[in-house]
C-alpha cells in the first residue's frame, strides 16, 4: 500500500504539468485574450481620432508602446519559455526598467527602479548589452539585454497587419533581475483586470467556499447514506416510492433554476431569507450567538441548492449497492442462522456496501473550493467558483490558471484519498 501510494503521489506532479500546459497553450493561442483587447481599444481610438472611414487600420500604439504591453501579458517571451516562467522553473525579468539609446551611441543610463540611481548600459557589436560597473552601486543581481529596432519592427507589424513600420527605431536596452517566482515558489501571479497577487484574492474567498463545500458535503452524506439505507430496507413500499418520486424530482431541477426559485420566494417575496450575500453588513458588531444565527440565515437557501445536485446519486447509489448485499448468499445465511435482519445488514451488509460510496468520496474534495459558480451568482457569494467564473468571463488568465491548478491537484489527491477509503473498507483490495 505504502509503494502504491508512493507511486500515485509521483504522479502527481508530471499529470498536473501536463494539465497546465494544455490549458496555457490554450490560453495563450485562442484569439480575444486581453492584449488583443487592448490592441482593439487603442485601434478604435486611433481610428476614431483619424476619423476612421477608408484608412487601414492601426494599433494606435508606438513600438516601445507595443513592447510594454506584451511584457504585461507575457507575450514578450515564446510559447515554452513563457509556460516555463509561469510554474517557477524559469526565472522571470522582475523589476524591468528600460531607456532608448542616444542615436549612434552604445551607452546609455536606466533608471534603476524604486531608486533615485541609474545604472549605465553598453551595447556590444554583437547587440548584447552589458552593465558597466560603478562603485557606488552594487549591480551583482541584474541583468541587462537590448531590443533591437528590427525586433521591434517585426511586433509591431504582426500586430497591425497590413502596415509597415518605416520610422527608424532606437536601440533599447533593458534591465532587469532574473528571479524564479512561479507557482513552484507558490507565486500565481498577479491579476491582469486587478493587478492584485491571484494568491491574495484567492486567501480572501477560501473561507467561503470551504464552509460552503464543507457543511454542503457533511449534510449530504448525513441524509443521504441513512435515507438510502432506509429505502433500501423499505424496498417496493410506499416509503421507498415516495422518497424516490422527491429525489427525482429535486434530480430533475438544475441547482440554479432551483435557486432562482428559492430567491424569488422565499426571499424576494416571503423576505424569510436575505436576498444576496454571505453574512450581513453589520455581521462584526453582532455577539456569537447572533454571527452563527446570521451565517445559517444567509447560507440556508445556497446549501439547498449545492445538496440538490448530488443528493440523489448518492442517495441511489447507497440503496443499491446495500440490496446487491442483502440479496448475497452471506446475508441469507447468516439470517437463516438465526442472526437478527438488522444485525445482518448493520453489521455485514452495510459495511460492503460502503465501498462504492467510498470510492466517490475523494472527489468531494474539489467542492471544498469550487463549488458551484452558478449558485454563488445567484446569491451573490464572492467564494472560489464566482471569482473563476467571472476570471473567464473577463479573460483574467492568471486567475483561469490558478483556478485550474489548485482544482487538478485536489481531484488527484481526492482520487488518492478514495483508494484509501476504499482499501479501508475492503481488506480484500491490495494496492501493489
Amino acid at each position: 500500500m505504502t509503494a502504491y501510494l508512493i507511486r500515485r503521489l509521483l504522479l502527481i506532479p508530471p499529470t498536473l504539468i501536463g494539465m497546465t500546459l494544455v490549458v496555457f497553450l490554450i490560453i495563450r493561442f485562442t484569439p480575444g485574450g486581453p492584449m488583443e483587447q487592448a490592441l482593439l481599444e487603442a485601434r478604435m481610438k486611433t481610428d476614431g481620432q483619424r476619423g476612421g472611414a477608408g484608412r487601414q487600420q492601426s494599433s494606435g500604439l508606438t513600438p516601445a508602446q507595443l513592447l510594454k504591453l506584451q511584457e504585461q501579458y507575457g507575450h514578450d517571451k515564446p510559447f515554452l519559455i513563457a509556460y516555463a516562467a509561469w510554474l517557477g522553473a524559469w526565472p522571470k525579468e522582475m523589476n524591468r526598467s528600460r531607456a532608448d539609446f542616444p542615436e549612434g551611441k552604445t551607452e546609455t543610463e536606466v533608471k534603476i527602479p524604486g531608486t533615485a540611481s541609474v545604472a549605465k548600459v553598453k551595447r556590444t557589436g554583437d547587440n548584447r548589452a552589458e552593465i558597466l560597473p560603478d562603485k557606488d552601486l552594487d549591480l551583482s543581481s541584474w541583468r541587462a539585454r537590448i531590443i533591437t529596432p528590427e525586433q521591434q519592427k517585426v511586433e509591431w507589424e504582426k500586430a497591425n497587419p497590413g502596415q509597415k513600420l518605416d520610422k527608424p527605431q532606437p536601440y533599447v536596452a533593458l534591465i532587469y533581475q532574473p528571479k524564479f517566482a512561479g507557482v513552484l515558489e507558490g507565486n500565481l501571479g498577479d491579476s491582469t483586470r486587478y493587478s492584485e497577487p491571484v494568491w491574495t484574492m484567492m486567501k480572501r474567498r477560501f473561507p467561503i467556499s470551504l464552509f460552503y463545500g464543507i457543511v454542503s458535503i457533511l449534510l449530504t452524506y448525513l441524509v443521504c447514506i441513512p435515507l438510502g439505507v432506509l429505502k433500501a430496507i423499505k424496498h417496493r413500499t410506499p416509503t421507498d416510492t415516495a422518497t424516490s418520486v422527491l429525489i427525482f424530482f429535486g434530480y430533475a431541477i438544475p441547482e440554479f433554476v432551483l435557486g432562482v426559485f428559492l430567491m424569488v420566494i422565499f426571499a424576494a417575496r416571503l423576505r424569510w431569507f436575505p436576498l444576496e450575500g454571505f453574512v450581513s453588513a453589520n455581521f462584526s458588531e453582532l455577539g456569537f450567538f447572533g454571527k452563527i444565527y446570521d451565517l445559517l440565515h444567509h447560507a440556508f437557501l445556497p446549501l439547498c441548492c449545492y445538496m440538490v445536485g448530488s443528493f440523489a446519486g448518492l442517495t441511489m447509489l447507497v440503496k443499491n449497492n446495500l440490496l446487491d448485499q442483502l440479496a448475497s448468499d452471506y446475508v441469507r445465511t447468516a439470517v437463516a442462522k438465526g442472526v437478527e435482519y438488522k444485525r445482518a445488514v448493520i453489521g455485514h451488509a452495510l459495511r460492503n456496501s460502503f465501498i462504492p460510496v467510498g470510492a466517490t468520496m475523494g472527489q468531494a474534495l474539489t467542492v471544498l473550493v469550487a463549488g458551484s459558480f452558478l449558485v454563488e451568482r445567484i446569491f451573490d457569494i464572492d467564494g472560489f467558483g464566482l471569482m473563476g467564473f467571472n476570471a473567464l468571463l473577463e479573460k483574467d488568465y492568471p486567475i483561469v490558471m490558478a483556478t485550474v491548478t489548485v482544482s487538478g491537484l485536489l481531484l488527484m489527491l481526492g482520487n488518492v484519498l478514495s483508494d484509501m477509503i476504499t482499501a479501508r473498507l475492503d481488506p480484500r483490495i491490495r494496492f501493489e
